[in-house]
């Protein structure tokens, strides 16, 4: 019997929609976990006796049960809230029932035998920022001179250590949390990376609230968002200095910037490829600038990144295919 996929995710991901057809033209009957209707729309069962264990998952209430022995790959795209029958739970309630939820749901997922993209644990080891920067300055790639700080005077020397521009950036997430926040809770949609003036150098008594990033600015040719597929690269070149709004943040998608295919040095492709997988990711989405004078510098890597406004942009750039392939010949790989 074919092994199948498990694709774990939420309920609005259109990554997940996308692929699911492409995987059933290639003869899988892949399943969904949606982690934002679990438990609620689930029933789970996993019974240990000593060293042998089985699990079966069901989609209620008419779905069949499912052994999850015969998950052959697993692809891990994105965290949910979880949600429960009764719509009332307390504060701690719901505290106690997400903690429950996590021990039961990773207890099973954790036990699969099977091919990921990518284990938990290897997206959590991948997610840090400073981190990714220290290893990509080791495996070879250029990368931005940066301070984590929450010491105003840190600020300004870096500034003169620079000896030109600096920006400020977000190490978690450019919405500030927003996306965390009910609408009356929210103060700000988000901040962008944004060039570090003058008054802003007067002004940094704010830094000595948490720790702030801060790298040299580095003047562009053009940016590249490399998405990596097992051992497959796709290259998309982003033409974010056509435009004043992508100047210093390519992410503003209101601003009409070309997207087409790009190219890599076979050595920069390499070394993108061994980056990804020396954290033992199967997948990665890796933000680069090319600045004038042609060189590569390395900003991040999103370990879990989204892909699929790249190749609606560049539909050359068949991401979701090669992700469907992947899966597919390594969940018939464990026959």
């Amino acid at each position: 019997m074919m092994k199948r996929v498990l694709i774990v995710t939420h309920s609005h991901d259109l990554h997940a929609d996308a692929i699911i057809p492409l995987l059933e033209r290639r003869g899988q009957a892949p399943l969904r976990l949606d982690l934002d209707a679990f438990p609620r729309d689930y029933a789970l069962c996993q019974s240990i006796d000593g060293g042998r264990g089985a699990a079966r998952l069901r989609v209620l209430p008419h779905g069949d049960w499912i052994d999850l022995d015969q998950v052959g790959a697993v692809w891990v795209r994105k965290p949910a809230d979880y949600a429960y029958r009764s719509a009332d739970l307390g504060a701690q309630e719901r505290a106690y029932a997400r903690h429950e939820t996590e021990q039961a749901l990773f207890g099973v997922l954790y036990n699969l035998d099977c091919y990921w993209m990518s284990h938990p644990r290897a997206l959590r080891g991948a997610q840090w920022k400073g981190e990714q920067l220290k290893r990509a300055a080791r495996m070879g790639f250029r990368i931005p001179l940066s301070l984590v700080t929450n010491c105003p005077d840190e600020v300004r020397r870096f500034r003169r250590r620079v000896g030109g521009p600096i920006i400020f950036k977000s190490m978690s997430t450019p919405r500030l949390a927003s996306d965390e926040m009910e609408a009356h809770e929210r103060v700000v949609g988000g901040l962008g990376t944004t060039l570090v003036d003058d008054g802003m150098l007067d002004d940094l008594d704010a830094v000595a609230e948490l720790p702030c990033h801060f790298q040299e600015y580095i003047e562009k040719d053009h940016e590249l968002r490399v998405t990596v597929v097992g051992e497959r690269v796709f290259a998309a070149r982003i033409a974010s200095q056509d435009d004043p709004r992508t100047t210093i943040d390519s992410r503003d998608m209101s601003a009409p910037v070309s997207y087409t295919a790009g190219t890599l040095p076979p050595e920069v492709a390499r070394r993108c490829i061994d980056f990804v997988r020396s954290y033992d990711l199967n997948y990665g989405a890796i933000d680069l600038i090319v600045t004038p004078a042609g060189d590569h510098v390395f900003l991040e890597n999103n370990p879990a990144g989204q892909f699929l406004y790249v190749q609606e942009l560049v539909p050359s750039l068949a991401i979701l295919e090669a992700i469907a392939d992947l899966l597919g010949e390594e969940a018939a790989c464990r026959r």
